[in-house]
């Protein structure tokens, strides 16, 4: 018995094993040790508690807690505990430079609209709604000219996206950055088709008046991937999967806030129950057609003007809630 503690626990100065596995101290007497569905939480609590780092000691041993916490609520089997393992190690299997499950597990549980919803109240000034940046973002999208077409593959069922970049009091704001993504006329994203290429998306300027000028396609709503272990999820809760019709910007201006939202179409049947949480009512909006106002004549087109706040010591240090999958530590290329 005691070669066998030694195998397992290694060998521990001052005390040894004795014959029914208990630890002996070097005063002969035995020391106790013994957990408990009432003691685990505090024990591993105790082995944390000289994490340096004071904000992950704080993250971890509220994981801890909620995590035993949970486990205990829904008295977790054995066998129930193997399967959220294999659930967890499938969707990190599952991700790659293309696709990223994790963020989609996020998306799909809330937690993604969370931790947007707090991020939004550190904001100084109120700004625009925003929406998630989702799996599908890259890095890196082209360059564009005011009023250039993203769409390469197909532009058939062409729309125009024009506004006005301003700050809070309405004021324009002049050559601001306005990227622009969405799914192609098919309902699938550039990535899903052909990672090693663009399409449907780029990055815009506002011009001195804080103008935009974008052509894009008709949206429109689409099944999130449901060949993982996220869909294997969605399916056995009797979820949907669709997202409705949207369209992504990513909107930046020297000495604000980045802004992550996205305009969902008004006449989309899942507005109201969009599988990732996304959709918000000031962020809906319809198509026109003909717009007296539209830079194009006699086409469909979209106007928004997005607001942005400010930016703030802490929202340069903060970041965002979703990254480019390619550039996320740990995903096998």
């Amino acid at each position: 018995m005691t070669s066998l503690f030694n195998q397992l626990f290694g060998k521990r100065d001052g005390a040894t094993a004795s014959s029914d596995g208990a630890l002996v101290g070097n005063s002969g007497g035995e020391v106790k040790i013994e957990y408990t569905s009432e003691t685990i939480t505090t024990a591993v609590l105790e082995q944390m508690a000289a994490t340096s780092n004071p904000r992950l000691k704080t993250i971890m041993a509220a994981a801890v807690k909620h995590l035993h916490a949970f486990a205990r609520e829904v008295n977790l089997t054995p066998s129930e505990w193997i399967k959220g393992i294999e659930f967890v190690t499938r969707v990190g299997q599952m991700s790659s430079p293309a696709r990223q499950e994790v963020i989609l597990l996020s998306d799909t549980l809330g937690l993604s609209t969370l931790v947007n919803t707090m991020h939004d109240k550190t904001a100084v000034e109120e700004a625009t709604q925003t929406s998630l940046l989702g799996p599908f973002f890259r890095e890196d999208a082209p360059a564009m000219k005011a009023g250039e077409q993203i769409a390469k593959r197909d532009a058939s069922q062409e729309i125009v996206l024009y506004g006005r970049v301003t700050n809070k009091r309405g004021e324009p704001l002049a050559y601001a950055q306005v990227g622009v993504w969405q799914t192609a006329t098919d309902g699938r994203y550039d990535m899903q088709v052909d990672e090693t290429t663009m399409d449907c998306r780029g990055v815009f300027q506002t011009d001195a008046n804080g103008d935009y000028l974008i052509r894009a396609v008709r949206p429109l709503g689409y099944y999130i991937p449901m060949d993982g272990p996220v869909g294997d999820m969605i399916k056995a809760q009797n979820r949907h999967g669709m997202r409705p019709a949207h369209i992504h910007f990513l909107i930046s201006a020297v000495g604000y806030r980045e802004m992550v939202t996205a305009l969902y179409l008004a006449d989309d049947d899942h507005l109201t129950d969009d599988v990732v949480f996304g959709a918000h009512g000031d962020l809906v909006v319809a198509i026109e057609e003909n717009a007296p106002a539209c830079p194009v004549p006699n086409a469909r087109s979209i106007k928004f003007d997005f607001a942005l706040s400010v930016e703030s010591e802490a929202d340069r240090l903060s970041g965002r809630v979703g990254a480019d999958p390619s550039k996320i530590a740990g995903v096998q290329s």
